[in-house]
């Protein structure tokens, strides 16, 4: 059922709900006030007969309805209306005697409102009895519900024609956005959706849409690069895989030395490959949230050592000194495996892609622990620090010898997933890059 019906539904019957409510308050409302107007008169009219009555006959008061009643029952007056029955029934006539008292009675046919009160009749006393026919106050009545009856369903009809306009006129915006997003495919996201001027709740909900619909399109982009670049990085190694075993498979007359060169390239071409895979399946996990750490309370200057202990050949071979800092009293909470691993990619880049000495840091910053590696190279271009981050960047082609544009991109990972933060610069020798990860003593 479409929303418009159900809001119309709901409309209708919460108005007949009220309308009901209304005719009858208004019945009982009416009755009341005629019921008041009819006891005020009949009062005054009493007040009237009873000097009359006290002087001379109650004929000559004009009364329709009217009756002189002594205490024990008996008629002393009577009108031509009231009939020469009594009115009041012994106990009632006890009840008149002490004030005033309103009751009804059916005398000839028609409903009597009577009020008695006790009057002095020349000699003795007794109960004047005036009354009213109740005639009117019911066709006032009959009247009102008439009136009820037949306006309230036309009332309701053209109440609930016009709550379904409005809810077809609110909803409107909604059928179009419907529409427009039905249309709205993956290779198409830089669409939107027609949002009304408004700033209601449609508005903001149009507005909130086309929000999700620019990140879904900054997803989608960001995926193609990824799958794209993935491709291409894949497809350097494969190649040269393919062409080192070719080369040792092709004819005979290859020496020993030269099938081992062959096969220490292709292993290391395929070792390329399986870093690769990994790198791709860390970034995978935490672009899912399922990037696994087991957080443990550590000491950085053990996790720096370590760190640099990895590269100490490497460094030495490439006449690069490693610095790591002791930094005592600095501790963290991180995985550790996961923490040398971002650590490690940051060494690499600066291995890779500097100069001069690199330096292994830490020191503890507002409930934080920022874990630097700084080398003394020229840095990066100031263009390129915005997305150094980002997944297969290079600052330029000279600084990519050998490297995917994944280190970085995963010591980012990393960091998000133990709720810190990545971050890069130029500092006074060269690049300064580093992660923030919680402090120890901050959980």
């Amino acid at each position: 059922m479409p929303l418009r019906i159900k809001l119309t539904l709901a409309f209708t019957g919460v108005m007949a709900l009220l309308l009901i409510a209304a005719g009858i308050a208004l019945s009982v409302l009416v009755a009341k006030n005629l019921d008041s107007t009819i006891n005020d008169g009949l009062s005054a009219r009493a007040g009237d007969a009873a000097a009359v009555v006290s002087r001379g006959r109650l004929a000559s008061t004009g009364e329709p309805f009217a009756q002189l009643l002594s205490f024990d029952g008996r008629v002393l007056q009577t009108t031509t209306g009231a009939g020469t029955r009594p009115l009041l029934g012994a106990s009632s006539l006890r009840r008149a005697a002490t004030g005033d008292a309103i009751m009804q009675r059916r005398r000839a046919g028609v409903d009597l409102r009577l009020l008695a009160r006790p009057v002095r009749a020349r000699t003795q006393r007794a109960v004047l009895v005036i009354g009213e026919s109740l005639a009117q106050r019911e066709r006032a009545l009959d009247s009102l519900r008439v009136l009820l009856v037949i306006g309230g369903p036309l009332a309701l009809l053209i109440a609930s024609a016009i709550g379904y306009a409005l809810a077809a006129a609110a909803l409107r915006p909604v059928e179009r956005m419907r529409r427009h997003a039905a249309a709205v495919t993956a290779a198409g996201t830089s669409e939107r959706l027609p949002t009304p001027a408004t700033n209601d709740e449609i508005g903001r909900l149009g507005q909130t849409l086309n929000e999700m619909l620019a990140r879904l399109e900054v997803a989608f982009k960001r995926e193609r690069a990824f799958v794209s670049d993935a491709s291409h990085e894949l497809r350097t190694p494969l190649a040269i895989l393919r062409t080192e075993l070719e080369l040792a498979l092709r004819g005979s007359n290859h020496t020993r030395a030269e099938l081992e060169d062959a096969l220490r390239s292709a292993a290391e071409e395929a070792e390329r490959l399986s870093n690769l895979a990994d790198d791709l399946l860390v970034i995978a996990r935490s672009d899912q949230g399922r990037l696994p750490v087991r957080p443990e309370r550590l000491e950085a200057g053990p996790v720096l050592e370590r760190v640099a202990g990895r590269f100490r050949t490497r460094a030495r071979a490439e006449g690069r000194p490693l610095a790591p800092d002791p930094s005592p009293g600095v501790e963290l909470e991180a995985d550790p495996a996961r923490i040398e691993q971002a650590l490690a990619n940051l060494v690499d880049n600066a291995l890779r892609h500097g100069q001069g000495t690199v330096a292994l840091t830490a020191r503890a910053v507002n409930g934080c622990v920022e874990l630097h590696v700084c080398d003394e190279g020229p840095g990066f271009p100031p263009d390129f620090l915005p997305r150094a981050f980002e997944r297969f960047t290079r600052a330029d082609e000279a600084r990519s010898r050998g490297g995917t544009g994944l280190g970085l991109a995963i010591a980012a990972a990393v960091a998000g997933a133990h709720g810190g933060s990545a971050h890069a610069a130029n500092g006074q020798k060269g690049a300064d890059v580093w992660i923030s990860v919680p402090a120890a003593d901050s959980y």
